[in-house]
């Protein structure tokens, strides 16, 4: 279980080069799917990620919460080796991601959000295209990719070009390449925008039978009613700083999750406010 952590303020913005402020005290765990230790990104004078530190016990089924520009992206693009931290460690089941990256990566399944895809391909070629570029030999490709397209109901359009898929389709049939050689940790990246209720049932269904057969989610998300009712533990991001984590019911303290995150990032606007806009409802 991970202790729910208390907001700290943000830092002042450094002089030049960011700089945790002081040494982390405890490694990464090893145990954990994904252990992130003083993770720090800046892109010129903006500081995405500040000393983000996070442990994702192997077997949950993990959310990630935040507002827009909160350094999620960021954050889960440093853990799975997209992108280089400027300061921090980050492991997979124990493995240092920018130590030993191949390791690393081969346990990991990504879906990053706006995923670019070789589009111009048919969804059952871009399924075995991404287990052959994972080194799988063409007969377990094949086995596997037709499970796959079976489990994400996409055997009637194997044939189809994935230009041609819906929102729903591609997300359906970019989680399948990401399954393809069955990885032990599942990164996903806003899976859900822009899906359809079916197709987000279909995969919450498949996500949480991955779990439950011993495998690890870890979800971005803006809805916070989905990740209450789907995830067991969470984390609040806000500003590049982790505000909280922990369980799920350790992190909304009794509260609705949607009413804790407003609590931890702030931002609600209060006041009356458009009085002109109600007036002229009640008055037309």
């Amino acid at each position: 279980m991970i202790p729910l952590t208390a907001p700290t303020p943000p830092p002042g913005p450094p002089q030049s080069t960011p700089q945790p402020a002081t040494p982390q005290p405890t490694p990464p765990d090893p145990a954990a799917a994904l252990s992130l230790r003083g993770l720090w990104k800046r892109f010129g004078q903006k500081i995405a990620v500040a000393g983000v530190d996070l442990d994702v016990p192997a077997g949950s089924f993990y959310g990630l919460v935040g507002p827009n520009g909160a350094g999620k992206t960021t954050t889960l693009s440093m853990a799975t080796g997209l992108l280089r931290p400027d300061f921090g460690v980050a492991t997979v089941l124990g493995t240092d991601m920018w130590a030993d990256t191949v390791a690393a990566k081969a346990r990991l399944g990504v879906l990053p959000d706006g995923v670019r895809l070789f589009d111009r391909l048919t969804g059952a070629q871009l399924i075995t295209y991404a287990g052959l570029l994972r080194g799988m030999d063409r007969a377990t490709v094949a086995e596997r990719t037709e499970d796959l397209l079976r489990a994400m109901d996409l055997l009637g359009d194997r044939d189809t070009f994935v230009v041609d898929y819906s929102a729903g389709m591609t997300k359906k049939v970019a989680l399948a390449a990401a399954l393809i050689h069955a990885p032990r940790v599942l990164v996903l990246d806003e899976p859900f925008e822009a899906v359809d209720p079916v197709s987000a049932a279909n995969i919450r269904d498949i996500l949480h039978a991955y779990v439950g057969d011993g495998g690890t989610v870890v979800v971005s998300s803006h809805v916070m009613d989905l990740v209450q009712r789907m995830c067991s533990h969470v984390a609040v991001i806000a500003g590049g700083h982790v505000l909280a984590s922990g369980t799920v019911d350790e992190v909304r303290g009794g509260q609705s999750l949607e009413d804790r995150f407003v609590a931890l990032v702030g931002g609600r606007i209060e006041g009356e406010g458009l009085a002109w806009l109600r007036s002229s409802s009640a008055s037309s």
